[in-house]
């Protein structure tokens, strides 16, 4: 039996804001009226709580602590698919470090104050009480998740929660202490094509590559899934007819790279979005 709903159901009422996560520990896409964030997204983006549809759409912003709500139909089915239950840790006034692996982990007893500690497959989260903005990569294998983010629901861990430090807040205005390698160049051939253009010129394409390469460098969290989602809103726009050439595709993974991700990464995500797309 799926114990996944009644938990983020007690979660909830305990006040914690929950949202339930797929196989690949990630928020479900939005439903068809808030795909691309058609609907607008939710007023601000800023605090927890359900969109206007009634879906869990738009990722860590679906969190809420409403039962009625997490307990609606449309959240039980996507409860049944839930592998995992996720939170926003800034909607609950608490700011998480993940540590992601044992030389993070290592750092953190070294620098960081002792605090509440939840294991994670791959290291473990440290949760101070007090929310501040999340950042990705404030150094080798470590993460700040508060606001505008969401953490994996791994239990309460051990150990007290303290208040968050300012050796903490300084991490989020610090460069990662290791430089990121120059991207390198990938070669993924482009689509084929074969149906009519529907750009109304160059400058279309043009602007839209542009745009996809400005989102992913203006993403600040959940790196992965930005990147996936913009290459398939490319492929989607200018992958079936023809327009989109190797030097765009070019662009957008060098933008990714510069963010962290690796050339296998950007790779998989343009095959996965080509084979979603039907590709």
């Amino acid at each position: 039996m799926n114990s996944i709903p009644t938990t983020a159901l007690g979660l909830a009422e305990s006040g914690l804001p929950v949202l339930p996560l797929r196989a690949d520990k990630r928020p479900f896409g939005n439903c068809r009226a808030c795909a691309d964030n058609a609907c607008g997204g939710r007023p601000n983006m800023a605090t927890p709580g359900p969109c206007v549809c009634p879906w869990p759409c738009h990722g860590w912003a679906a969190a809420t602590t409403d039962p009625a709500v997490v307990t609606s139909p449309q959240w039980t089915a996507a409860w049944r698919r839930a592998r995992a239950i996720g939170y926003h840790p800034g909607g609950a006034g608490v700011t998480v470090v993940d540590l992601d692996n044992p030389a993070a982990v290592a750092w953190a007893r070294e620098n960081l104050p002792p605090t509440r500690t939840v294991v994670t497959t791959r290291g473990e989260h440290w949760i101070y009480r007090g929310a501040m903005r999340s950042v990705n990569g404030v150094r080798p294998g470590v993460d700040l998740k508060s606001l505008m983010s969401y953490a994996r629901w791994l239990g309460p861990g051990t150990g007290t929660p303290a208040d968050l430090p300012d050796v903490v807040r300084a991490l989020a205005n610090k460069e990662p202490a290791a430089a990121r390698p120059a991207p390198r160049t990938v070669t993924v051939p482009a689509p084929a094509g074969g149906g009519e253009c529907r750009h109304r010129s160059p400058a279309y394409l043009e602007r839209g590559i542009a745009m996809a390469e400005q989102r992913i460098t203006d993403a600040t969290s959940a790196i992965h899934i930005t990147v996936y989602r913009t290459f398939l809103a490319v492929l989607s726009a200018h992958g079936r007819c023809g327009c989109l050439t190797e030097a765009h595709i070019g662009r957008l993974f060098t933008a990714a790279q510069a963010k962290g991700e690796s050339p296998r990464h950007c790779t998989v995500a343009w095959s996965n979005a080509a084979t979603t797309l039907g590709m």
